[in-house]
């Protein structure tokens, strides 16, 4: 079996909600697999037959993130079918926009090589990839203790992310000032 570059998802999240939780989920997928890939690659489905579970952003069908490929855990979500699924985690992100991206597969899971992302109009030697926001787990000696009202406390970065996709802006966008 030849060692594939790249797994491809057909997800129905948006690009603020893959950052959040980390990667992409929950996939029914051979985690030996797609441990061995270096990119995870997300495309848009915009007609998910769940419209409370997505909240797809971005033109249907496109590619717009590629991420580094750091690990594949089980997934926390329930199954609704049994079937195991699992979370692509990724260690870096950058956002991009490449329109007519999925070729209408009916599986969501592919895995394509480097080659063939860049024939489809990948360029990896133009992204701008950031670093993913790493929450300290809870048993952490540097996790830090909830604040009155059970609110945990945030870094410049982790409020620069959340108001940015609140707002609908990129978090570079984000200015926070704060006066002592």
């Amino acid at each position: 079996m030849t060692v594939e570059e790249s797994v491809v998802v057909f997800t129905a999240r948006s690009p603020e909600r893959i950052v959040r939780e980390g990667g992409s989920q929950a996939w029914v997928l051979s985690a030996a697999r797609a441990k061995q890939c270096a990119w995870l690659v997300c495309t848009q489905n915009r007609k998910h037959r769940n419209h409370e579970f997505s909240d797809a952003t971005e033109t249907h069908g496109s590619a717009f993130l590629v991420g580094k490929v750091s690990g594949v855990v089980k997934s926390k979500e329930e199954s609704y079918d049994g079937k195991q699924r699992w979370l692509v985690t990724i260690s870096e992100y950058a956002l991009i926009d490449v329109t007519d991206f999925w070729e209408h597969d009916r599986n969501p899971v592919r895995y394509l090589s480097r080659a063939e992302l860049e024939k489809k109009g990948i360029k990896f030697n133009e992204l701008d990839f950031k670093l993913m926001m790493q929450p300290a787990p809870a048993t952490s000696p540097l996790a830090r203790p909830l604040l009155p009202g059970g609110m945990k406390p945030l870094t410049i970065a982790e409020a620069r992310q959340g108001l940015a996709a609140t707002f609908g802006v990129k978090p570079e966008a984000v200015e926070i000032t704060i006066r002592g």
